[in-house]
């Protein structure tokens, strides 16, 4: 285990520097019957090494599923708007793709499943973010029952992360490979 969150995201954001290549979701997403029958998905465009986003989103915005991106604000706190397709997001803080209307912080809690980023996630449920906060705020908005899953590589579930009090637990890692429920699963 690590002994501090900083020294995780240090580990594990160097880790992820040196992958030869970012490896898509696709295909372990396509799998998953909740995905295919959810109609509202909450997602993220990926960055850099992140496994990758892009042909997840166009997949389920072809399939006429409503895909909700987050909108960062200057207080880090998420906003959330319907994705149009990619080549129609605008540049948002920290070099993010964002969508040009904002619907508001409350609008992840219309989502039918999410799919968040994370640097990794433990057994038990816990995700380890970037360490802004952004999304343990926006997942507190989330009702009960509905799916929270991390994508992470398979090499980023853990057997255990430092947590505090105010982190929200996901329910599944969503990996380039496969779905591996977690601690506290919601039907996974």
């Amino acid at each position: 285990m690590f002994p501090t969150k900083a020294a995780a995201r240090q580990h594990l954001l160097s880790a992820r520097r040196t992958r030869a290549h970012s490896e898509d979701l696709l295909s372990a997403a396509q799998a998953q019957p909740q995905l295919r029958t959810a109609r509202r998905i909450a997602l993220y465009v990926s960055l850099g090494p992140e496994p990758q986003t892009g042909a997840l989103i166009d997949w389920l915005l072809a399939g006429d599923h409503e895909v909700l991106l987050p909108i960062l604000y200057a207080d880090n706190d998420l906003g959330w708007g319907i994705a149009p397709g990619a080549a129609d997001l605008v540049p948002g803080r920290l070099g993010l793709s964002e969508p040009r209307v904002d619907l508001g912080s409350d609008a992840i809690a219309t989502a039918d499943l999410i799919i968040c980023p994370a640097l990794a996630v433990a057994r038990d449920g816990v995700r380890l973010g970037r360490g802004g906060g952004s999304y343990d705020r926006a997942l507190a908005r989330v009702g009960p029952g509905t799916p929270i899953w991390a994508a992470v590589y398979d090499s980023e579930v853990v057997e255990a992360l430092p947590a505090d009090d105010h982190d929200h637990p996901v329910h599944a890692a969503l990996t380039p490979n496969r779905l591996i429920p977690l601690g506290g699963s919601v039907d996974d």
